[in-house]
């Protein structure tokens, strides 16, 4: 299926724009591994980073604490997004509420992250729940 919005059509090798945004959202992902790893890092020294890592570490700091939360909760709906992205192709329903939801998913998700870093409260919980709106229309449209 060529997915056409506003007459513009596939970018990216014909890749849909739904399918990029899930390439995006996989970077993000590794993007966010690294900096709760070199967060937890400059706490521990390389080290730690570098061992085996045995034994009971002391709880991370502010910032190392706060990425490795905003990781884990990425971890919690990345792949209901994967899936629901992919399945939209399978089953050819990707269009608009995949296309829309799609962006409002990765930018939401995007946006989130210095807001969790830096512990900006209640925006950070709407930029949330934008995520989930998109992440919910993707989910939708393989029932539309």
């Amino acid at each position: 299926m060529t997915l056409v919005v506003d007459g513009h059509q596939n970018l990216f090798g014909g890749l849909a724009p739904d399918l990029v945004l899930l390439a995006f959202a996989l970077i993000l992902a590794l993007v966010q591994i690294g900096l709760a790893g070199m967060a937890r890092t400059a706490e521990l020294g390389a080290k730690w980073n570098a061992g085996p890592r045995d034994g009971e570490n002391p709880p991370p700091g502010k910032l190392a604490g706060r990425l490795m939360r905003a990781q884990a909760n990425l971890f919690e709906t990345l792949p209901l997004f994967i899936g629901a992205v992919l399945l939209a192709h399978v089953a050819d329903k990707a269009g608009p509420l995949t296309y829309w939801g799609a962006h409002l998913y990765v930018f939401g998700r995007v946006v989130y992250l210095p807001l969790y870093a830096l512990g900006v409260p209640y925006i950070r919980s709407l930029v949330w729940l934008v995520a989930t709106a998109g992440l919910v229309m993707v989910i939708a449209a393989l029932f539309a």
